[in-house]
């Protein structure tokens, strides 16, 4: 009976086994199938991992060189800066040009007065005038005005007193009522008849031919002694008044600020024999471009050889509107011009 029992127990044995592999495979599918998304997301990010390793791969040598050229210019940009930085540094430091040598500005002053010689060549004494007491008495007046209101003036007061004698008579209130458009009349009265009185008395009612005489005539002096001897008496002198001042100065002929020490330096520079047309060219040309307040550079003819080029109008059109007398087409300052001025004559006094 044991031997028959024997196969039954191992058949029943073998299926348990059977059922447990079937159990466990179960078991195995289950957990394969629970995992299978996990492993086909770890896979999908393994696959995109060695994607990106591949193309991080093959830009690396790319990455690198930019790197290497950004490092580079990094390195070099503090460089630069400094190269920069002393350029303008130096730009600063730089020395200022050269100054212009003693023989290099009278060069350029004499080409200058040759230049305009050329501009005006009929350049002349802006007063009327038909002799040195005349002369004498009209440049005592041009003081603090302009030489059109002492031609203005002068005619009547000629009329009046043709002599030092007979101006040295005159009624004090009656000459300044004469000379009143002049202004400071009362004080240039003074002065007129204490000169008229030292000519009389002093010099035969002369007007003398010195300087030294000159200056001793109440209300002249170095100026208007100047005046008197280069215009009537072919004396050179060189006439500093205020236009002679300014543009000496632009020039660069002189930085003194004194007419007389002004007189001096330019004396140094021209020969005597260029003195007295000197003075009427510049003073022309301070009256009829190279103004005070407003030059107008842009229509001068001497830009080149000037220093101060700049300080006023450089438009030519508007320079042009800036031009006085003869040159901007208006009347001259004379009542009675030389023969070869070519402006117009200045209308008399009260006239329209």
């Amino acid at each position: 009976m044991r031997k028959s029992a024997a196969p039954s127990g191992t058949a029943t044995t073998g299926r348990a086994a059977s059922a447990k592999k079937a159990a466990s495979a179960k078991k195995t599918a289950a957990t394969e199938n629970a995992t299978a998304p996990r492993k086909a997301s770890a896979a999908k990010k393994a696959a995109s991992a060695k994607k990106t390793a591949a193309t991080e791969k093959a830009t690396a040598p790319r990455k690198a060189s930019a790197a290497k050229k950004a490092a580079s210019a990094k390195k070099a940009a503090p460089a630069n800066k400094a190269v920069v930085s002393g350029t303008a540094a130096k730009a600063r430091t730089a020395p200022a040009a050269k100054p212009e040598s003693r023989q290099a500005m009278v060069r350029r002053a004499r080409r200058i007065n040759r230049e305009l010689a050329e501009v005006y060549p009929y350049a002349h004494p802006e007063l009327d005038f038909l002799n040195p007491f005349q002369l004498l008495v009209a440049t005592v007046l041009s003081a603090q005005t302009t030489d059109l209101r002492v031609n203005q003036t002068t005619p009547a007061l000629f009329a009046a007193y043709p002599t030092p004698e007979d101006m040295a008579a005159a009624v004090p209130e009656e000459l300044e009522e004469l000379i009143r458009p002049t202004g400071f009349f009362r004080a240039k009265a003074k002065s007129l008849i204490g000169l008229s009185r030292a000519l009389r008395d002093d010099f035969g009612g002369e007007v003398p031919g010195r300087l030294e005489d000159l200056v001793t005539l109440p209300g002249v002096g170095r100026k208007t002694a100047f005046v008197v001897l280069g215009n009537a008496f072919g004396v050179p002198g060189i006439t500093v008044d205020t236009h002679f001042m300014r543009l000496a100065r632009r020039w660069k002929w002189t930085e003194q600020d004194d007419p007389v020490r002004i007189e001096a330096e330019v004396a140094e520079i021209f020969p005597k024999s260029d003195w007295t047309m000197l003075s009427h060219r510049v003073i022309f040309h301070g009256r009829r471009i190279c103004h005070a307040r407003k030059p107008a550079c842009g229509a001068c003819p001497i830009t080149r050889l000037c220093p101060s080029y700049g300080e006023g109008e450089t438009d030519p059109e508007k320079a042009k509107k800036l031009l006085k007398y003869e040159m901007g087409g208006f009347p001259g300052q004379r009542l009675n011009p030389p023969p070869d001025y070519p402006g117009k004559p200045a209308p008399p006094l009260g006239a329209a």
